[in-house]
């Protein structure tokens, strides 16, 4: 006489409880990336028609960047890391060699990309471009303040309420005297189909 042996069961009430456990720990644990991008100050929209510049050519740096990444500042192919110097000497020129602008506060850099470019030269470019503008910033900065203080370290003091006001309003008066000097003019006009990709 054989017996049948029965098959056990498997208890299962408690999978859901675990499932859920898990869910929660996957959800308090788990952290997303935030989506970074560049820190771009756009003026306020206006209806209003812009009004017509006449610029001085000489006053505008134009960077052209086609759907090969390459750069052609004026009439130059040039590699990113040489846009920096270029920059800062358009910006502090001061009407002494024909090819860059008369003043630092008329200086106008004009970026134009490809749609092909690539989105990680771009972000290059604008490191450069943002890089020659601390340059300058920083550079006056050391000359107002002695050798003391950067353009940041301004920025930093001026807002910081645990210094007294005297002290405050300074560093502000420095900042925005910087800023006046140096105003950041970069102009990006709308992709186009530069290089035909």
């Amino acid at each position: 006489m054989s017996k049948k042996r029965k098959i056990p069961e498997i208890n299962a009430s408690s999978m859901a409880d675990i499932a859920f456990l898990l869910l929660i720990f996957f959800l308090v644990t788990t952290t997303i990336d935030q989506d970074k991008g560049i820190l771009h100050k756009l003026p306020a929209w206006s209806d209003e028609p812009p009004p017509d510049a006449t610029l001085n050519q000489r006053n505008v740096l134009e960077i052209l960047v086609n759907a090969n990444n390459q750069l052609l500042v004026e009439t130059d192919y040039i590699q990113v890391n040489q846009l920096r110097d270029i920059a800062v000497k358009h910006l502090t020129n001061r009407g002494r060699l024909p090819e860059y602008s008369v003043s630092p506060k008329d200086a106008i850099i004009s970026l134009k990309n490809d749609r092909g470019t690539s989105y990680g030269v771009y972000l290059e470019i604008q490191n450069e471009l943002k890089a020659a503008y601390r340059i300058v910033r920083d550079d006056m900065a050391y000359d107002l303040t002695d050798g003391k203080m950067t353009y940041q370290e301004l920025d930093d003091c001026s807002s910081n309420a645990e210094l007294d006001a005297n002290k405050q309003s300074y560093c502000e008066r420095l900042k925005e005297q910087i800023k006046e000097e140096y105003p950041m003019k970069i102009s990006e006009a709308e992709p186009v189909n530069l290089g035909g990709k």
